[in-house]
């Protein structure tokens, strides 16, 4: 009878003994898991500190975008109408340019010079180039780049606009 019991003490025994290896294996890994879940943790918190990063870029970049676009559209509108009131100064009733350049011809050069130089300096601003201070200042119609007023003369007001 006591042979029994003690191999049936020495089975209690191993039991407990795998029971405890088994709760510290089990804890090991837990411990194991929590460390790798902790760097994981750290990796997405920087994910996301980055992340808000490129979405604050990407809002500031959308409002530059958004400004340069409203300018590009100012530009444009100043253009056109600057090409229209050209046009309707060459398209002038009875107005024969040939007719006007075989009469005066060096006046006609030095005004068709004046023109070419004034339309290359419209490109010029229409392109990036900052406004000198002269045409920034320009308020009499002598003053002015008569071919984009809009854009080259903004402290410019033609007589009766108000």
């Amino acid at each position: 009878m006591f042979g029994m019991f003690s191999a049936l003490k020495g089975i209690m025994v191993m039991g407990l003994v795998a029971g405890i290896m088994g709760g510290a294996y089990k804890v090991y890994a837990i411990v194991n898991d929590n460390a790798k879940l902790k760097a994981n943790q750290v990796v997405l918190e920087q994910s996301i500190e980055t992340q808000k990063g490129v979405i604050e870029q990407y809002k500031k970049d959308m409002v530059e975008i958004v400004k340069a676009n409203n300018e590009m559209n100012l530009l444009i509108k100043n253009l056109q109408k600057d090409f229209e009131d050209l046009d309707k100064r060459f398209t002038k009733k009875n107005r024969d340019i040939g007719k006007i350049a075989e009469k005066k011809p060096e006046a006609f050069e030095k005004i068709l010079n004046n023109a070419g130089k004034n339309a290359n300096r419209c490109m010029e601003i229409a392109s990036g180039s900052p406004l000198t201070d002269e045409e920034k200042n320009a308020t009499r119609k002598s003053q002015i780049n008569p071919e984009c007023p809009s854009i080259a003369n903004p402290n410019y007001v033609p007589y009766g606009i108000n």
